[in-house]
């Protein structure tokens, strides 16, 4: 089963208002010719509706970096599936390993605001990946055996029939270090096959698998050639318009 390419990028805490719309302009021009990929942003809270309305009818989609997983109450702060949903954005980020990192969140948060993103009709996009230690102690698998595991319990593949897995190796984010090809086509083989024994065979093949770790121009071509790689989840180099264009149109 062909599946379409798939390129996100990850805004982080960068970007004002002014300055989002500003790169987001700038994209929509690059991306007119741009058919055989499906692309998709995702600015901070603050500039999420300025950009889904500057990219609206545009091939661009946009995404949030989080949601909280209750419809609504008090929680100071915190984000629904519905609100971002009002913005005109598809997407949402979800567990991230910044998110675990640094705001202690789990494979049983991930599991919640998957699910509260598919009731509230967003397109989750959930971020797995193992440490460097955990790399180094060989428990690779068994991470992502647990974060997928957990991250999808009690869902079945018709609720996840919109599901994006990304697989972000902790040390790769960020630090310019990138899984070499085996490294990258081992694990994703790996997902493919587990995602076939969780739900099903075909469930498997229909499910696009991304890479995200320091993905630049130079090394998307590498990456993007591996047979289970559906396309890439990109940091720092989606902030850049010019650079950010290169690795998209890889695909044209």
């Amino acid at each position: 089963m062909a599946r379409i390419p798939f390129i996100a990028g990850n805004w982080k805490m960068y970007k004002t208002g002014p300055e989002a719309v500003e790169t987001a302009r700038k994209l929509v021009d690059l991306c007119a010719d741009v058919g055989k990929v499906e692309v998709m942003i995702a600015p901070t809270f603050l500039s999420l509706a300025l950009v889904s309305d500057c990219v609206r009818g545009s091939r661009i989609k946009t995404g949030a970096q989080n949601l909280y997983f209750e419809k609504e109450g008090a929680f100071t702060g915190e984000v629904s599936a519905a609100m971002i949903r009002a913005t005109g954005s598809e997407y949402a980020i979800i567990g991230h390993s910044e998110r675990r990192q640094y705001f202690g969140e789990t494979d049983e948060t991930a599991c919640k605001k998957v699910r509260a993103a598919i009731q509230g009709g967003l397109k989750p996009i959930l971020c797995i990946g193992e440490t460097e230690a955990e790399r180094d102690q060989e428990k690779t698998f068994l991470i992502l055996d647990k974060q997928v595991s957990d991250g999808l319990k009690g869902l079945g593949p018709d609720e996840l029939r919109d599901l994006v897995l990304a697989y972000e190796p902790v040390w790769a984010i960020g630090t310019g270090k990138t899984a070499d090809t085996r490294q990258v086509d081992e694990v994703h083989q790996y997902l493919r096959s587990l995602l076939s024994r969780l739900f099903s065979a075909d469930f498997s093949d229909r499910i696009r698998i991304l890479y995200g770790g320091s993905v630049k121009p130079e090394n998307a071509k590498e990456l993007m050639n591996i047979k289970d790689v559906d396309g890439a989840l990109v940091g720092g180099a989606s902030l850049d318009p010019d650079k950010f264009i290169k690795i998209i149109k890889y695909y044209l």
